[in-house]
């Protein structure tokens, strides 16, 4: 059956969309068949980025998540990516609460992934608690170190957080911080990742020769990383 992947953090600022987009391109370079859905209703990644792959979603509409677990069954050949806008967490428990989602994904054995995607700061580290204490063994657990403000993950672990998540099968990522100039330039022109690392007709964005090999190491090491995942 098709997986669930839930890219969250619910802290705005921490690269969600950013990570999602990287999920996309990753699954295109793979050849892996998936469909998108974006709750953010002002500035969605996967519909600006990946329009053909994406259609939004609502989370204050039960009918409208629906859609997620329907087309992971209609469909079980794709992977179905979510990109979760910041202060979506709790209606999404709310619908997962009301409506057996987890009980229906386990009789129907679609995992579930949920991406927690956390800067350097406790207020991530906070909502790792909140995610691990409400779920526990009942979702897979990637936590995505993203380099976006810094690279001292200190507090998370010495939090104890990190180690309670891999003792519940998490994996950890860790994604280095793309040059600012470069993200920037890409997303002037509403481009994939696929379009700045090969397209040399993105120059009227700025993006030259060193721009485009500096985007293609970038998505060497977070493959790298996620190829540990398993999606």
């Amino acid at each position: 059956m098709a997986n669930i992947h839930f890219i969250g953090g619910e802290k705005g600022g921490v690269g969600k969309s950013v990570i999602a987009r990287c999920a996309a391109q990753y699954f295109i370079d793979h050849n892996l068949p998936f469909l998108g859905f974006d709750t953010d209703r002002s500035h969605g990644a996967l519909m600006r980025f990946y329009s053909g792959y994406a259609s939004p979603v609502l989370v204050d509409r039960y009918e409208s998540l629906d859609a997620i677990v329907e087309a992971a069954v209609e469909q079980p050949e794709r992977r179905i990516l979510v990109d979760l806008a910041a202060q979506t967490h709790d209606p999404l428990v709310r619908w997962m609460d009301e409506s057996g989602v987890l009980n229906l994904a386990d009789e129907m054995a679609i995992p579930i992934y949920y991406w927690h995607v956390m800067d350097t700061g406790k207020d991530s580290v906070d909502l790792l608690q909140k995610l691990l204490d409400r779920f526990g063994k009942q979702l897979r657990y990637v936590l995505v170190r993203n380099q976006v403000r810094g690279i001292d993950f200190s507090v998370l672990e010495q939090s104890g957080e990190q180690a309670r998540a891999e003792e519940l099968g998490a994996h950890v990522v860790s994604v280095r911080h793309l040059h600012d100039s470069v993200i920037n330039k890409i997303d002037a022109t509403n481009s994939s990742f696929w379009a700045a690392k090969n397209t040399s007709g993105l120059d009227s964005a700025g993006l030259g020769l060193m721009d485009r090999q500096r985007v293609k190491m970038w998505l060497r090491d977070v493959y790298r990383e996620f190829d540990t995942i398993g999606v």
